[in-house]
């Protein structure tokens, strides 16, 4: 890109790095001896920590979710749409912190970082976690940072888990929470979509039961694969018609198995690319951290039950053309809150791009999301 930043954007951006020594234990059993967490920061902290605002990453996001790390980087973070200078998460009022989850593959402590007790990669090894040990962790770096209580918790998808997993298990430490375009636990076939898509990453011949790096190779196959599926699933059938339609590369049909159709090459396009940027290890910690949240388990499935504790009011958005996870799900929170006696908001947005609709800044989506999001900058600033 130029040497010009865009107005509205947070700028250059250089992550920061947390270190902790103090062993933590998993919902899994096992115990990290010391963990590592990658995260950015956008904004101004206020003198009485009172701004701050927790963002939560979905399954292949990252903790760069805004501005741009080098003036050379031709996109900028992933949720740039909504974040920065007179943005819905507007940094010239709030300080906004988002972390690569622990178990993620851009920093933070992963199967692909070392394990300090062998000095070799942790590859498999690496112990499975859960959205509620990624709210664990999340609490430790809020304390880093002497941030005592959130001025909101946001994310979406998985991230919309996160949050909501916060205000549940941590009540106190959040003043408001945004969950969008998630669920209270996955359906039957959100689990079924995941093990296709691990099932193809460990079936490749390259991946070694996880131990591909000591190999020196990487599943490309099963991982691209993999990425084929979740982003068939993150798109509606209206939007993938309205891009790609039936429109063929050469303009005629060619009656073979290569590439003919324009959804053809953009899916392969996308195979090839998350490839490049993603660990397969990773991606099946994640989808497996997605099938195991239910935090109404512990409530004898009552979901009214598991959000009696919070005490955040709650802005819940969802999507019309959401498959994944369909506006049907999103009520589920809103009635249970409700049922609870809560304080919470609620927006189905007309969309046509399907579950991705939640990282596009769709005017009546931002406009809903910007007024919220003043309402608790003015309860910040007084």
């Amino acid at each position: 890109m130029s040497d010009s930043l865009p107005a509205d954007s947070v700028g250059l951006v250089t992550p920061s790095h947390l270190h902790v020594e103090t062993p933590l234990d998993l919902e899994c059993g096992r115990t990290l001896p010391q963990f590592d967490l990658i995260y950015e920061t956008y904004g101004q902290l206020n003198t009485d920590k009172s701004n701050a605002v927790l963002i939560c990453h979905a399954l292949s996001g990252d903790h760069h979710a805004a501005g741009f790390n080098s003036l050379e980087e031709r996109k900028p973070g992933w949720w740039d749409s909504a974040i920065g200078p007179g943005k819905a998460i507007d940094t010239n009022h709030f300080f906004v912190v988002c972390p690569n989850n622990l178990g993620g593959c851009k920093g933070s402590s992963g199967p692909n970082t070392i394990n300090p007790e062998t000095g070799k990669l942790y590859g498999p090894d690496f112990p499975i976690v859960t959205v509620t040990d990624w709210v664990k962790s999340q609490a430790i770096l809020a304390d880093s940072l002497a941030i005592q209580k959130w001025a909101a918790v946001v994310g979406g998808s998985l991230g919309g888990m996160q949050a909501l997993h916060w205000a549940i298990s941590l009540p106190d430490r959040v003043a408001h929470v945004l969950v969008i375009a998630a669920a209270p636990k996955l359906s039957a076939q959100n689990i079924a979509f995941n093990e296709v898509a691990r099932t193809a990453i460990k079936s490749d011949p390259e991946f070694h039961q996880g131990r591909y790096q000591e190999f020196n190779t990487v599943p490309r196959q099963g991982l691209g694969l993999a990425r084929m599926l979740g982003h068939i699933t993150y798109l509606s059938d209206e939007a993938m018609g309205e891009k790609f339609g039936r429109e063929l590369r050469s303009g005629k049909i060619q009656y073979g198995y290569d590439v003919e159709f324009q959804i053809e090459s953009y899916l392969r396009y996308q195979s090839i690319s998350f490839v490049e940027r993603f660990d397969a290890n990773t991606y099946l910690l994640m989808t497996k951290a997605l099938d195991y949240f239910d935090p109404a388990k512990e409530f004898n499935d009552d979901l009214t039950q598991a959000v009696k504790a919070i005490q955040a009011k709650s802005l819940i958005i969802s999507f019309t053309s959401d498959w994944r996870f369909s506006p049907l799900r999103s009520l589920e929170i809103v009635n249970a809150l409700l049922s609870a006696g809560k304080s919470v908001s609620y927006a189905e947005i007309e969309a046509t791009q399907g579950h991705d609709a939640f990282l596009m800044p769709i005017p009546r989506y931002m406009e809903i999301f910007a007024s919220y999001m003043q309402q608790v900058a003015k309860e910040v600033n007084g």
